[in-house]
């Protein structure tokens, strides 16, 4: 790939190796579920349709290859493989749809969607091909192993994307935050800024280990792990991430979630548990502005984000008495500002159960943001009377967290041991209720017993 004159760099060879390989794993999942219904005695709906299957273009190591494999992949018209005139590859992976949007063609179109060819030498792309068609995807062994190289290639795509990588949240942090959630099966798990899907995969994982029957696993790849994201590369990559991580038919909106108005989401609409680390900093258009009350528009795309995710909560009384809950990383500016922000950080407190708030140590997202950070933990139960603080302190023996020094799973381990005892020390304190909102809703506080 690297030969390749239209790939500048990994921000590039990623995506393109990516739907490359969502393509040949799609066929053999594919080939797998032609099998098991040809057994059960039923017909099977390919999602794809021969020739554009990875099998009829793709595998053969001397098939279609140089001008005659760009001009299939990218072109709206072009000689298909089976020697006919027809919509190319992409062209034809876009059209896909079905009446009620919620088959794997849907998934499939919404991807492609976003999708560009940026190799240009159809020859060096035919042999990527090969070498991708190497991979059995029907093993698990061979899944497990290239799910760990995947995540491998986020981490460095982050590292390449610079200010543009804000599609990444550091692994111990989603960790840390699933860990403490505990989803149970049989709850609704949300990420409505799902980025390149850390906080859904991490969930999976999770859950994954609760499933004792076939019934379970049904549930778990069905109808409990849910995301939504806005931009077409990182939901590319999403896609990837969870099929590697065993989710075969994620549940994905290409989609803004703030483009819906607040006030209409209904109990219908509401999840058990939201886990994310909402984008900010960033600016959003007049039309998503007015999705939000009056006195809550704002610029600042995090606290249009901490609106949706309140009012997405399931409410205890629609729920057998069991409130949504959510964890929300949040940056700590956020936490201080006047204006709309005090406001919409009033209901939270006044209208939800802000429960704990916990200060990840300064640098956790350096070098790709010097913003300080915190995570929000709330429910929609009645409203706490005091708030704990929890502050986790940069690891002994550094100075500052840098790529070749990266914020640790083990640092949260002291946090973890906390959140079961809940006693005040050192790097834990009480809030109350109504001191918060003396401050007009200030909950950037310090550590009053922060070590020197």
């Amino acid at each position: 790939m690297r030969a390749d004159k239209g790939l500048s760099g990994d921000l590039d060879r990623l995506p393109m190796l990516t739907w490359i390989m969502f393509l040949k794993f799609l066929d053999d999942m594919e080939q797998i579920r032609e099998q098991e219904t040809k057994i059960a005695g039923k017909r099977y709906r390919p999602a794809i349709e021969s020739p554009y299957r990875w099998r009829d273009w793709a595998a053969k190591e001397d098939g279609i290859t140089g001008p005659e494999l760009i001009a299939f992949v990218n072109q709206d018209e072009a000689v298909r493989p089976d020697g006919k005139r027809g919509p190319g590859l992409f062209a034809y992976l876009r059209s896909l749809q079905t009446v009620n949007g919620t088959d794997r063609r849907d998934v499939v179109a919404s991807v492609f969607r976003g999708v560009i060819n940026r190799m240009i030498n159809g020859y060096l792309l035919r042999d990527v091909i090969n070498k991708v068609n190497g991979i059995h995807f029907s093993s698990s062994e061979e899944i497990h192993t290239l799910s760990h190289l995947y995540e491998v290639m986020l981490r460095e795509m982050r590292d390449a994307a610079g200010d543009s990588g804000e599609f990444y949240t550091p692994r111990p942090v989603v960790r840390f935050m699933v860990e403490v959630i505990k989803p149970k099966l049989g709850e609704t798990v949300l990420d409505p800024a799902c980025g390149t899907g850390g906080f859904l995969v991490e969930s999976y994982k999770h859950l994954e280990k609760q499933c004792k029957t076939v019934q379970d696993r049904k549930l778990l790849q069905e109808e409990t792990i849910f995301g939504q994201e806005a931009k077409p590369l990182p939901f590319l990559l999403g896609q990837m991430n969870l099929l590697l991580h065993g989710l075969e038919y994620p549940n994905i909106v290409y989609n803004n979630s703030l483009a819906v108005k607040v006030i209409e989401i209904g109990d219908k609409d509401r999840v058990d548990i939201i886990l994310t680390n909402p984008p900010f900093g960033g600016e959003e258009e007049p039309g998503i502005k007015n999705n939000f009350p009056a006195d809550k528009q704002t610029s600042e795309t995090a606290l249009l984000f901490l609106q949706l995710i309140m009012r997405k909560l399931k409410r205890p009384e629609e729920n057998k008495g069991k409130p949504g809950r959510a964890a929300v990383a949040i940056p700590d500016g956020i936490l201080s500002q006047e204006g709309v922000a005090s406001r919409i950080r009033a209901a939270l407190v006044e209208d939800f159960n802000l429960h704990t708030v916990v200060r990840l140590p300064r640098g956790v997202f350096e070098p790709y943001t010097r913003s300080s950070t915190s995570i929000l933990f709330f429910d929609r139960a009645k409203p706490a009377e005091q708030v704990w603080f929890y502050e986790i302190p940069i690891r002994t023996g550094i100075k500052a967290y840098t790529r070749h020094r990266p914020f640790r799973f083990d640092e949260c381990h002291n946090a973890m041991k906390w959140w079961r005892t809940r006693r005040e020390g050192t790097r834990a304190w009480l809030v109350p209720r109504e001191e918060i909102g003396r401050q007009n809703y200030n909950l950037n506080i310090p550590n009053p017993r922060a070590l020197t």
